[in-house]
């Protein structure tokens, strides 16, 4: 659905991005990840096309930028970072205006106001004007203007930026439901936990260059360099570490108020062999698992902090 090939835009002599490589099939969500200033808006803004890159190339539905521009806005929704609301209009007129602009004339242009609206649980402000709703309301009001004409790609960029926890929360499952319906979604956001348990795939962007481009898996895979296990004991956890300290596959054990963090040295090993152990020596096991990496690891480890 999103295919994009050697994409640069410069400004002088400062590159915006450069050089993207990008291939998103049908039903991806793809977590685009960076700091602010990274490129992630004009990546978004020239697949949506608002602004025209320097040189390179790009398809969205298998219509090129340069020569289908039309086309593609037809089957793309762009949500902006920030993006203004008309205030002296109702919520369903704001929607119905733009409808309208959409071209969905009639009794349907009422009924795909009235989904989108429960779809994106405001079905209960619809008579409420624009300027009374919250910034998380209005960031589903936004959501919902772009979903009117069922789009077949979305572009969201930083949909949850400046929600508070509970509208953030609010936000995520919409997504959820978004790829659910077989949406292909690019999202952006510098909240890294926010991607986590939505997207497939995830690109990290720095000083305009994609760093990282896979699935969200690869990534912590390539992240992870040694195992590291999670250990509690009922009992003398000391005597415990000191144990686990002199196996030949630990690495490294330290005490910790959550119990025994455990690294393995490199390789792949079989993490039961401690729990034998453990067991054998007199120690009630209560817990044994393997520390997870979250985006957040991943991105502090494979990024500097520069931003263009």
């Amino acid at each position: 659905m999103i295919e994009v090939h050697d994409l640069t835009k410069k400004y002088a002599e400062l590159y915006a991005i450069h050089k993207i490589e990008l291939k998103l099939e049908r039903g991806d969500v793809f977590g685009f990840i960076g700091p602010n200033g990274a490129g992630k808006t004009t990546t978004m803004r020239i697949l949506a096309t608002l602004l025209n890159p320097t040189w390179g190339e790009a398809y969205v539905g298998g219509y090129s930028i340069y020569t289908k521009p039309k086309e593609i806005r037809r089957i793309i929704g762009y949500m902006p970072d920030f993006f203004g609301v008309y205030d002296n209009m109702k919520v369903i007129e704001y929607l119905e205006f733009f409808a309208a602009a959409y071209r969905i004339k009639g009794p349907q242009r009422r009924k795909i106001c009235e989904e989108v609206l429960e779809l994106v649980d405001l079905g209960y402000k619809r008579d409420e004007l624009v300027t009374s709703l919250s910034r998380g309301m209005t960031q589903r009001l936004g959501l919902a203007r772009v979903l009117l004409h069922d789009p077949q790609v979305l572009l969201l960029d930083e949909p949850a930026s400046g929600l508070d926890p509970r509208a953030r929360i609010e936000i995520r499952g919409l997504l959820k439901e978004l790829r659910n319906m077989g949406k292909t979604i690019m999202v952006s956001s510098h909240i890294l936990p926010e991607l986590a348990d939505i997207c497939n795939k995830i690109g990290i962007i720095e000083r305009g260059e994609l760093i990282v481009n896979a699935n969200v898996d690869e990534v912590m895979r390539q992240v992870r360099q040694q195992t590291v296990l999670q250990i509690n004991v009922a009992g003398d956890q000391e005597a415990a570490a000191r144990l686990l300290e002199e196996h030949e596959i630990c690495e490294q054990v330290e005490m910790g108020e959550d119990g025994l963090r455990v690294t393995l040295v490199a390789g792949d090993h079989d993490p039961s062999v401690l729990a034998k152990l453990l067991v054998e020596n007199g120690h009630a096991l209560t817990r044994l698992n393997e520390e997870e990496i979250n985006l957040e690891t991943a991105f502090m480890t494979l990024t500097k902090g520069i931003t263009s």
